[in-house]
């Protein structure tokens, strides 16, 4: 292996195994959760600011993602962005629930979603569970190439058979050691 792979993986791993791994939620402060689908997958980032060393810094609460389903590849991209927030709303449901929240998301038609006034049939079920979330919700696009924080999760999103994070073992990450 060349010095360089050996730096980058040393810096990879110091990153990932050095504070803040993951903030503790403040429910009193603000949310701010990061959505993106992809071809493969659909990924979330659930983010807070935090003080970290005497310093105000944006660091991360959770991350999810999950492969998408066989009927999914048939919506289009629009659709796909809108799955992918329910499903994160879904997913963090105990977080985002009764606190005010940003959604950051790199497609521009999930507001025009949530306020159609005659859906399809199969995203009615969707736009009402997540009326729920709308007086607590703020909607900010950003560009897909500064959107760069889920966008990783949505290209290589986990397994199918994976339904939550505390089961990933060496098995799905057998590069990194955990110990």
């Amino acid at each position: 292996m060349n010095v360089d792979k050996v730096k980058a993986f040393e810096s990879l791993r110091q990153a990932l195994t050095t504070a803040p791994l993951l903030l503790m939620p403040d429910f009193n402060l603000p949310f701010t959760l990061y959505i993106d689908e992809s071809g493969d997958g659909l990924g979330a980032a659930l983010r807070q600011v935090g003080i970290i060393n005497y310093k105000p810094v944006e660091g991360p609460l959770c991350v999810i993602s999950r492969q998408i389903k066989p009927t999914e590849p048939r919506y289009g991209a629009s659709q796909m962005d809108f799955l992918c927030l329910y499903w994160a709303l879904e997913k963090l449901n105990y977080f985002l629930e009764g606190c005010a929240f940003e959604l950051i998301t790199d497609c521009t038609t999930v507001k025009s979603f949530l306020n159609m006034k005659t859906p399809k049939r199969h995203m009615l079920r969707s736009q009402i569970a997540i009326q729920n979330y709308r007086g607590n919700m703020t909607i900010d696009h950003k560009y897909g190439n500064i959107h760069k924080n889920v966008d990783e999760l949505s290209r290589w999103p986990l397994p199918s058979n994976i339904e939550n994070c505390a089961y990933v073992t060496e098995e799905y990450c057998p590069q990194i050691p955990i110990e």
